[in-house]
């Protein structure tokens, strides 16, 4: 499994993916965390959903990580992207033999696969948190926000429990991501169908259906990024998503077992 791990990290290595990736997440986060200290005073909100956060809040221990919690939703799409298309071209490219030729244990196959995909989306969050804490420590004294709490012994320890949150999240997306690549087999269809079904269609089920958030694997996985919402806690989030993903997870691992190879 260590083998595979290394050989999937290489190919993760790529300046096209690294890149691209780089790109994205710095985009992101430097557009939600500045968006919340400019906007602070404006009558719109600066938050999502259009919420407001105040100066006072934000001068809280918990401020610093305002912004990079509420972007683990669209970190955790990119995981899914990445996930979905690593893991789906081995059909549509015909790697996937080859791989079976050098390592006959397909489970060794996944497990080394997912693990170096785990540790490009653990890079990945730590890039987004140097981001956004970067540009909140920059944009703090424009928007009359005290920073003093943010390096106290509180503070840093919300900031470590937001950042395994918002990993737990991205891995969790990033997850959810791969059982579509071992489903579908398709990069494109993989990423598109994650991709709207979490950022479109679940929306619309919140907006038209009343709780259903509360049974909707992204909103669940979401609520984990985010450290829990009103009306959907850490918890069950944790909970309830977990079951979703390892049972999804069990059934494509024995699909992706017994499956032939080809797409």
């Amino acid at each position: 499994m260590i083998r595979v791990f290394l050989a999937e990290s290489r190919k993760l290595r790529r300046p096209t993916l690294v890149l691209s990736t780089i790109l994205a997440v710095v985009g992101l986060e430097a557009l939600f965390t500045s968006l919340l200290y400019l906007l602070i005073n404006s009558r719109d909100g600066n938050s999502r959903r259009g919420e407001t956060i105040s100066a006072s809040t934000l001068s809280l221990p918990n401020g610093l990580v305002a912004a990079f919690s509420s972007t683990a939703t669209l970190l955790g799409v990119v995981a899914l992207c990445i996930f979905a298309a690593q893991t789906a071209q081995e059909y549509s490219l015909g790697t996937l033999r080859n791989l079976l030729v050098r390592q006959p244990s397909r489970m060794k196959i996944l497990g080394g696969k997912y693990l170096s995909m785990a540790f490009f989306a653990l890079i990945m969050d730590l890039l987004a948190l140097i981001v956004s804490a970067s540009i909140s420590f920059g944009l703090a004294g424009h928007a009359h926000v005290i920073t003093k709490l943010w390096t106290s012994h509180t503070g840093l320890h919300i900031l470590a429990q937001s950042f395994g949150n918002v990993f737990l999240a991205t891995l969790g997306y990033g997850t959810l991501g791969m059982i579509l690549g071992l489903l579908l087999r398709s990069p494109i269809s993989s990423v598109a169908l994650g991709s709207i079904w979490v950022i479109l269609i679940e929306s619309l089920l919140t907006l038209v259906v009343k709780g259903i958030d509360r049974w909707l694997p992204g909103q669940l996985i979401g609520t984990v990024g985010g450290g829990g919402m009103p009306g959907l806690s850490y918890q069950r989030g944790l909970l309830v998503g977990g079951i979703y993903l390892l049972v999804a997870g069990a059934v494509v691992a024995y699909l992706f077992k017994r499956r032939d190879v080809s797409n």
